[in-house]
């Protein structure tokens, strides 16, 4: 007998976080599926903060930086919570930001390594997010997905130093090894 998951929609999601059905744990739905997000070790916590700051100190009004808040995926029933992402200055009472907002997806990863490559890398490619990089505190790198075509990212580069830039603001460069 196969197995079916029973998948939430955003709405679902929604209505379980305002009744207190997840309590206080660090979920995000990815897929229609409300997975746990894995606790912040210190080195991930300092880089993400440092790097948050970064972004916010070159902004220059241009953007909203938006540490660990959510992006609504409605087209595949996904609000993941990315550790940085850059987003069109908006107010965002009405709705978290989605895809045509966000201009870059920065998430740090250790144990979500994982997660982050494959099932995140999918969700963020099929939403057409243009600029998606993964900090990999294990392996020493920075990766940089970009041009997404339909579930994946046509280009991934793997970066140890050097300076990288977002897409979407070419003056601001970042030295690769300040991520790391």
């Amino acid at each position: 007998m196969a197995t079916t998951l029973l998948r939430w929609t955003i709405a679902d999601y929604h209505r379980m976080i305002a009744v207190g059905l997840l309590g206080d744990r660090r979920v995000e739905l990815l897929n229609g599926l409300v997975l746990e997000m894995a606790p912040e070790g210190p080195d991930h916590t300092d880089l993400s903060t440092g790097a948050t700051e970064f972004f916010v100190m070159r902004s220059r009004g241009r953007y909203q930086v938006r540490d660990a808040k959510p992006i609504t995926i409605a087209a595949i029933g996904s609000e993941p919570e990315p550790d940085i992402a850059l987003v069109r200055r908006q107010a965002y009472r009405q709705g978290h930001p989605t895809p045509s907002d966000v201009l870059l997806i920065i998430e740090f990863a250790n144990s979500s390594l994982e997660k982050d490559t494959e099932e995140k890398r999918q969700v963020y490619a099929a939403a057409g997010i243009s600029d998606y990089w993964v900090v990999s505190l294990r392996d020493g790198e920075l990766i940089v997905y970009r041009e997404p075509q339909g579930e994946d990212y046509q280009l991934a580069q793997r970066l140890r130093d050097g300076l990288i830039s977002p897409l979407a603001f070419p003056d601001i460069e970042i030295d690769v090894k300040t991520l790391l």
